[in-house]
């Protein structure tokens, strides 16, 4: 591997591309559902996508244990990701403070990652999700705080059986896992307190 594809493609001015991910993300979990604009800050080496990457950047650091799955582990990106967080591999999902996927439609069960605590519920784990789009998927219709009445995105790729594994996942509150969906230019996220709903539910 060429070491100029692990030092290239992060942040040209990392304090204030960082605070404008940051902020991008805070706004989507604050108001899940909404779509927040990311510029694609970082060029992170494939499989990894650039707003994945900057999410990735700007979230984990040395304190912060990082799982990711196969296609990541095996690709370039791994050591990138290394060298621009600082972030510790995570031997396990449930070690991780973060988790990123590259390919959603293979992930293993939410459960398996950190849920946090009753004392603690933030010690559990954040899942960045690679998606290729955030209205081409099957529609969620989103309710809970932050949501005025309902709110709705389509995210594609997702996990097999998502919904499913969300209501899971909200009957384990305050435990359970959040997640941000990166996609092209984009984030979006879904806190923990969300409630999911399909047309067919």
């Amino acid at each position: 591997m060429d070491q100029m594809d692990v030092i290239d493609g992060g942040f040209a001015a990392p304090v204030f591309n960082a605070q404008t991910v940051f902020r991008a993300v805070m706004d989507a979990m604050a108001r899940p559902g909404t779509v927040q604009q990311v510029a694609g800050l970082a060029q992170p080496p494939a499989p990894l996508a650039a707003t994945a990457g900057a999410v990735a950047v700007t979230l984990c650091d040395h304190d912060s244990p990082l799982w990711l799955d196969v296609g990541l582990q095996v690709s370039a990106a791994k050591s990138w990701l290394a060298f621009h967080t600082g972030a510790p591999q995570a031997a396990t999902p449930a070690d991780a403070h973060f988790a990123l996927v590259a390919n959603p439609a293979s992930l293993i069960s939410l459960e398996n990652f950190a849920q946090g605590t009753q004392e603690y519920p933030d010690r559990s784990t954040t899942l960045i999700l690679q998606v290729e789009s955030l209205t081409d998927g099957t529609p969620l219709h989103l309710e809970g705080p932050g949501i005025e009445t309902t709110d709705t995105i389509a995210p594609t790729p997702l996990p097999r059986h998502f919904v499913e594994q969300w209501k899971q996942n909200g009957a384990r509150f305050p435990r359970g896992v959040d997640v941000i969906l990166a996609a092209p230019g984009a984030v979006a996220c879904l806190p923990r307190t969300v409630r999911i709903k399909t047309m067919e539910a």
